[in-house]
């Protein structure tokens, strides 16, 4: 495996880039903007293919770099279904799995330092975004935090880990890079608390200043930026209810773009193809089977909420197929405008 992390000294925030191997698909969890063009130096110099860019919450302390990437690399960005980020690719829930090729994480809802905080477990580590750090946890005064939802996250999820699970957080200031499940069992000064009363009572006590870049970094970090009026504004979009009548009057098919766990939770459109994101460059290339299926039908591409289905268009526009276009809102405004799913 891959394995690498990555440190920004201005916010103290580490990122972390995971993959199977040299020349495989790659996750980036906790990107920061300022530090775009260093994970995309590294990605080249590992010949890794940065598929997926996750935020284990809204970060008050520095701007996610969840857009960028997302621009430069048409990568999926991927948070918890609860986050106020205006467009996310992906969301995910508890128990969900965060996969790459050859790599795949638990995904564990993990509130209480704000209430879109997950964390994300492998066989041996886990990342903890703010919720659990190295000798201290995430405070719990802002962004709808809750110290009791934490005690229950770490107590109750977290520390229920074995005890030798590397712990990864999101951020450290004193120079700390990892510890472990029972390194803070025993040494983590805010986990000696009796009762859940004691650290509530703890946490409401902490009287901390508000981070230095909180009135620029959540603002910026809700509004991540439409890719899709991008695409609007160049005429490639469709509402659910054209879709439906292109449907209905010419030879066109439908691409859904979203991984298989996606259409067992939120269901199928009937009769369209299945074509993963990730797998999208291989099949519009030459000799790929929507390349060849295009020069009969028109290509509608749709996801989750119409975020890679507007990457999708660019990609297909990009290699000659002009008559491809997308749902935009995805299958969300599909459900919304009532147009027919079909269960697993």
């Amino acid at each position: 495996m891959i394995f690498r992390q990555l440190f920004d000294s201005v916010s103290g925030t580490y990122s972390y880039l995971i993959a199977s191997r040299a020349g495989a698909e790659a996750l980036l969890i906790d990107p920061v903007l300022d530090k775009v063009d260093r994970y995309i130096t590294l990605l080249q110099e590992l010949d890794l293919r940065l598929v997926k860019a996750v935020d284990t919450h809204l970060h008050a302390d520095h701007v996610t770099g969840l857009g960028a990437l997302r621009d430069r690399t048409r990568c999926i960005t991927v948070m918890g279904e609860q986050s106020k980020a205006d467009v996310v690719s992906m969301r995910l829930c508890d128990g969900d799995r965060l996969e790459i090729e050859g790599v795949s994480l638990d995904v564990i809802y993990t509130p209480g330092h704000t209430d879109d905080s997950y964390s994300f477990v492998m066989p041996d580590r886990v990342f903890t975004g703010d919720t659990l750090l190295i000798r201290g946890t995430g405070r719990t005064d802002f962004q709808n935090g809750d110290p009791r939802q934490q005690y229950e996250s770490i107590f109750g999820r977290l520390l229920c880990l074995p005890e030798s699970t590397l712990v990864y957080p999101a951020h450290d200031y004193k120079g700390d890079t990892v510890s472990t499940i029972g390194e803070e069992k025993r040494n983590n000064p805010r986990l000696q608390v009796a009762s859940v009363d004691d650290y509530v009572h703890l946490m409401n006590n902490l009287n901390l200043p508000n981070p230095k870049m909180m009135d620029v970094a959540v603002p910026a970090n809700t509004h991540i930026g439409l890719h899709q009026e991008i695409v609007a504004a160049r005429g490639w979009a469709l509402s659910p209810e054209q879709a439906m009548a292109l449907l209905r009057a010419e030879e066109a098919v439908l691409v859904d773009l979203r991984e298989p766990r996606e259409r067992e939770r939120h269901g199928r459109i009937p009769g369209a193809l299945h074509c993963p994101y990730p797998m999208l460059g291989e099949e519009l290339g030459r000799g790929g089977s929507l390349r060849e299926l295009a020069r009969r039908c028109r290509l509608v591409f749709f996801c989750a909420y119409g975020e890679r289905s507007a990457m999708a268009v660019q990609a297909a526009q990009d290699v000659g197929l002009t008559a491809a276009l997308h749902i935009e809102g995805g299958i969300a405004a599909w459900k919304n405008a009532e147009g027919p799913i079909e269960r697993a």
